[in-house]
């Protein structure tokens, strides 16, 4: 194969991303917009919190997949990524534990 038709081929990869970036930025703005109608929909509260963490979540795996480029990585390289977003994950949670309302009541002197 000649370096022209190498170089075509990366040319139209690039070109078939682009699109894709394209097509995934029009999607998560369609997201954000069902996400902002949502809220002043009549919905229950825990009706809501479900609809918004799922939509959060799925533009969150679009980003990360296609944005960051995981699609393309290596396994690995995801491996360590969703390793380092569980520990942030029970870091959060952990600090959230320690400082939350009820452990900043004092305690009763006798």
């Amino acid at each position: 194969m000649s370096h022209s038709a190498v170089a075509s081929q990366d040319h139209g990869t690039e070109h078939s991303k682009f699109e894709l970036f394209v097509q995934i930025a029009m999607l998560l703005a369609v997201i954000t917009g069902i996400e902002i109608v949502t809220v002043y929909l009549p919905f229950s509260h825990t009706a809501l919190v479900t609809i918004l963490m799922l939509s959060s979540t799925v533009k969150f795996l679009f980003v990360i997949f296609i944005f960051m480029h995981l699609r393309w990585d290596k396994p690995f390289c995801t491996v360590l990524f969703f390793i380092g977003m569980v520990l942030a994950g029970f870091t959060m949670w952990a600090l959230l534990q320690v400082f939350s309302a009820q452990a900043s009541i004092p305690l009763s002197s006798l």
